[in-house]
């Protein structure tokens, strides 16, 4: 490990996903490259009394728990970590929480708060001890890589997995239809005209993030490098975004800088892009401040208008698309297009997924209360 104070590069060697196109990178990828988007009907619960009753959900009943254990364990597996190895590395979870812990009795509330839930994950996969709970809305997933990487970079961990899951669920389902945020038409159509709001989806995440010497040191291949990461905040409002994008334009900015790149270095932008109509603006606002003339040709589009909104894993998803549009050299449709918004002047990925190999793409995401990250990705 190097002393503190060293800025050590930054990789991903590990990582896993799942998302309402099935299990593992490979249906993600498969999902994105057809532009095909998942929203189907939700048959989890009952949806009877609801304004909306659409989003991309898996089959079944799935159980957060076990997901993420299942998808921390493939994390960890594809990066080569043995259990000696994984004992020494801490878990950073952004989660909205037990799914049961609004449901228990008052004796056993305790042992259902999120703390616990994290620690219980990190225990059963065979983590160190001292994991990390992030629970700060749409960036909670953005925020566990960023500190993750912080550790790594300054040389206070080797890695650290940051893991993100949320499954749509009844309560937060009501809350968002209610607040008359979900798309009535059942599309996501980012920075569209007629754009109607989001629609929830499942996703459920992990990243093995890791100092390039120590991945280097055991042989392992780095699936991607993460060259940058900002945050900042600008508590206009509660729930609406600043509409000149100022906070997530210093995101941006911080990312960049760290990276020591240019905004012309940027070949793709995996936008926060909800759908909903201040949120689009703003964020456009907030690329041009960020990016220049440049944000007017590289290209841009939104996940969410495939895989939907997973609130706090969200990030961690769409980082994970960003990653594999890399490799793959297929830059992922905006689907759910209808026609240009004369406010959000964006080079959007419309005609069907673009075949491109960028060095560098941000991924960005912003939450109710101001909160702006910003994610820079290298090619390996």
């Amino acid at each position: 490990m190097p002393g503190r104070g060293v800025r050590e590069p930054v990789v991903l060697t590990g990582l896993s996903v799942l998302s309402a196109y099935g299990r593992g990178a490979d249906a993600l990828s498969a999902g994105l490259a057809a532009g095909r988007p998942a929203f189907a009907p939700v048959t989890r619960f009952d949806v009877s009394n609801r304004r909306v009753g659409v989003g991309a959900l898996l089959p079944g009943a799935p159980v957060l728990f076990d997901e993420l254990l299942t998808t921390v364990d493939e994390a960890c597996t594809g990066a080569g970590l043995d259990p000696a190895a994984r004992a020494t590395v801490p878990l950073l979870l952004a989660v909205h929480g037990d799914p049961t812990g609004s449901r228990v009795s008052s004796p056993d509330v305790t042992g259902h708060r999120t703390g616990a839930f994290t620690a219980a994950l990190a225990e059963k996969a065979g983590l160190a001890p001292g994991a990390r709970t992030y629970t700060s809305a749409c960036v909670a997933a953005s925020s566990a890589v960023a500190d993750a990487a912080a550790l790594v970079a300054n040389g206070m961990a080797d890695r650290a997995v940051a893991a993100a899951g949320y499954l749509v669920e009844p309560d937060q389902f009501a809350l968002f239809d209610a607040g008359r945020a979900l798309a009535v038409d059942g599309a996501v159509r980012p920075f569209s005209a007629g754009r109607k709001g989001l629609l929830l989806g499942d996703g459920v995440a992990a990243v093995v993030v890791e100092s390039a010497s120590a991945a280097a040191a055991r042989g392992a291949q780095p699936l991607a490098r993460l060259v940058g990461w900002g945050r900042a905040g600008d508590g206009f409002h509660v729930v609406q975004p600043r509409p000149d994008g100022a906070g997530l334009a210093r995101a941006i900015g911080a990312a960049l800088d760290r990276a020591g790149l240019s905004p012309a270095d940027v070949g793709y932008v995996n936008a926060h892009g909800s759908g909903s109509a201040q949120s689009d603006v703003a964020e456009a606002a907030a690329l041009a401040l960020a990016l220049g003339e440049h944000s007017a040709t590289v290209p841009v589009s939104s996940t969410k208008s495939l895989h939907g909104q997973a609130l706090e894993a969200s990030p961690l998803l769409e980082l994970v698309a960003t990653v594999l549009a890399l490799r793959h050299g297929t830059l992922p449709v905006n689907a759910g297009y209808l026609g240009a918004d004369p406010d959000c002047p964006l080079n959007v990925i419309v005609e069907g997924p673009l075949e491109r190999s960028p060095s560098y793409a941000l991924s960005l995401n912003a939450a109710f209360g101001g909160a702006n990250t910003a994610l820079l990705v290298g090619a390996p």
